[in-house]
């Protein structure tokens, strides 16, 4: 963790490249550092992953809206301020990979940060010590 999960409306692909967008994301969550300066997504864990909604019905239905809802879930632990900042480096991407298409038609956009209260957690793999510091 942490997973930051993409549901947009599939008339988006055509304007705008929803990998670039995941990779743009991803950068972002890396870049936040905590109060410290230290950085606050593991490498290794960081994930955005994008899926296109297969039926969509946006606002009124009076044109080809578009819709695209961002949502990040990260373990407890890290301060609100923290968070806060996490949420604010994804939105000013999304606003920045997204300015273009705004320009040309209406989009909503919506980005959540959620904190888990996680009952069970079990991280297994070997992605992780790909991206361990060696000393």
């Amino acid at each position: 963790m942490p997973h930051l999960v993409v549901l947009y409306t599939r008339n988006l692909e055509a304007e705008t490249d929803i990998g670039a967008l995941c990779r743009t994301l991803a950068d972002a969550m890396l870049a936040v550092k905590d109060e410290r300066g230290a950085q606050v997504f593991p490498t290794g864990g960081t994930r955005v992953l994008a899926y296109p909604a297969a039926h969509h019905a946006v606002a009124d239905g009076s044109g080809d809206h578009a819709f695209c809802w961002f949502n990040l879930r990260m373990g407890r632990g890290r301060s609100e301020a923290v968070q806060c900042a996490a949420g604010q480096a994804l939105a000013d991407a999304a606003k920045a990979h997204f300015a273009p298409v705004l320009a040309r038609r209406p989009v909503g956009l919506t980005l959540q940060v959620d904190v888990g209260a996680e009952v069970f957690d079990a991280k297994f793999g070997n992605l992780h010590p790909l991206f361990a510091k060696k000393t």
